[in-house]
């Protein structure tokens, strides 16, 4: 439980946030002195600071934070920030878990029906003004009674989950903790441990988890080699959570069925890589949680937050920084 603070503090919001969304905080707690930024670039007030929001923020940057008192980190995913560096100073660490679930969730589900309905080639026959309707009936398929694997059942692995059942599809998740009792839409809940004998049951696999220690590389060449014949891909997490090159060259041989990336390694990807040119990939480029109501959710939790470190409560979404999440 954070201390109660004494003194009016500084916080310095490092998101482009409009008017009404900044008299959220500044009506709620006029005591308090905020700076809102007109980028996500931190700016030099940086030292004045003794809360920030922000997307990221370096070594450098907490060495300059000598007034620190809590970061909020805009995302969910907390890979930007050195959490091991802000502990060793007493600084909690909280993410913005929450806000991009229905977003993402909703993402995914198009990718997996454009491969379905070849979406993808059907758009290229209409940019040439073909008319091919033998062309486009092949290789379609329906996701009704195929199995999706959904890695990582929080909150946006959950909503897809929820999602996917309404498709009529057989769902399972796997999760880190199975000890801690939590209602799930999947039909199986199972234990990451469990991944590399059951990956194989799946035709779909997406990839819902913040990249971790224990996450990176977790798609390495063995995992991709052990899903089903023709099956697909999804990656909202992060690029580094499969090796790419293997990826690539399972997908280049036809062996599985098709990718859809909204993360690569690195980001941006470069003109050269393979990945633009595979007919079986689909790349959204990192815009999976986009949505032009993503402050109106976020601010809410964030002046939440803040009256709890005011009040001396425990804050929501406290990032366990050792798991990473």
């Amino acid at each position: 439980m954070p201390a109660v603070p004494t003194q009016p503090l500084t916080v310095l919001i490092g998101a482009v946030l409009p008017e009404h969304l900044q008299r959220q905080f500044t009506g709620a707690f006029p005591d308090q002195r905020f700076i809102f930024c007109e980028s996500t670039k931190i700016p030099d007030q940086l030292p004045e600071a003794d809360v920030l929001i922000a997307w990221g923020f370096t070594p450098q940057d907490i060495e300059r934070a000598g007034r620190l008192k809590w970061v909020q980190s805009i995302s969910a995913g907390v890979d930007r920030i050195d959490g091991i560096a802000l502990r060793e100073r007493g600084i909690p660490l909280t993410n913005s878990s929450g806000i991009h679930t229905n977003n993402i969730a909703k993402h995914i589900l198009p990718l997996m029906l454009s491969f379905a309905r070849r979406l993808p080639t059907l758009h290229d026959f209409q940019r040439a003004q073909t008319w091919n309707s033998d062309r486009g009936r092949q290789g379609v398929f329906e996701i009704t009674g195929q199995t999706l694997l959904v890695v990582g059942l929080g909150k946006i692995g959950e909503a897809l989950a929820k999602r996917a059942k309404g498709l009529e599809m057989q769902v399972i998740g796997t999760r880190r903790r199975l000890e801690i009792e939590r209602s799930s839409a999947c039909d199986e809940v199972i234990p990451f441990s469990a991944l590399p004998s059951r990956i194989r049951e799946a035709d779909h696999v997406a990839i819902c988890l913040p990249l971790t220690r224990n996450t990176t590389g977790m798609f390495d060449a063995a995992m991709l080699a052990a899903m089903k014949d023709g099956a697909y891909i999804y990656n909202i997490g992060r690029g580094s959570i499969i090796d790419q090159d293997a990826l690539i060259r399972e997908l280049s041989s036809g062996r599985l069925g098709g990718a859809g990336l909204d993360v690569t390694t690195p980001e941006p990807l470069p003109a050269d890589s393979p990945l633009w040119r595979l007919p079986n990939v689909i790349i959204t480029p990192h815009t999976s949680g986009s949505s032009p109501k993503l402050m109106e959710r976020a601010v809410p939790l964030w002046v939440e937050n803040l009256r709890r470190f005011l009040n001396g409560d425990d804050l929501l979404n406290q990032v366990d920084v050792d798991a990473g999440y």
